[in-house]
């Protein structure tokens, strides 16, 4: 949307250029803060095990902490908000998908269990078959 403004006011292209460099800093900060969240992670699980003489309780409450803040953390950025935006989204479509009843569900997955049981009995005879076969063929009859 920007490029169409700019387009239609070339006089401000020094504010252009000023937005582009807030956008690269800004993505550049993004990087800065998933790397961090990373290595947060990472430094988390570290110390989990190098703290092993402390209780397991606490130890795991830690790890859910730095999980936790590395989350909040990446959710800053824009790949962050991203991806919220897609849980939300998914959320709202889940609310829209009309569930099978549970006739429905019972009967499908009866019909799933037979069919299951159908093509393991035809394979089951194919086998034997086969068996036979090569046993007929190399003459341990």
């Amino acid at each position: 949307m920007a490029c169409h403004f700019f387009r239609y006011f070339p006089s401000l292209s020094v504010l252009k250029m000023s937005i582009q460099t807030v956008e690269s800093t800004t993505q550049v900060f993004d990087v800065v803060k998933q790397v961090i969240s990373a290595l947060f992670v990472i430094l988390g699980v570290i110390a989990f095990y190098h703290f092993s003489e402390i209780a397991l309780l606490y130890r795991v409450l830690f790890l859910v902490a730095i999980v936790a803040l590395s989350l909040g953390m990446l959710f800053t950025t824009a790949f962050g908000r991203g991806v919220w935006g897609f849980m939300l989204e998914s959320k709202q479509e889940v609310r829209r998908v009309v569930w099978p009843t549970r006739e429905e569900t019972i009967r499908t997955t009866l019909m799933v269990f037979v069919m299951v049981f159908i093509v393991g009995l035809v394979l089951w005879v194919l086998d034997m078959c086969l068996f036979w076969g090569i046993r007929l063929l190399t003459g341990q009859v």
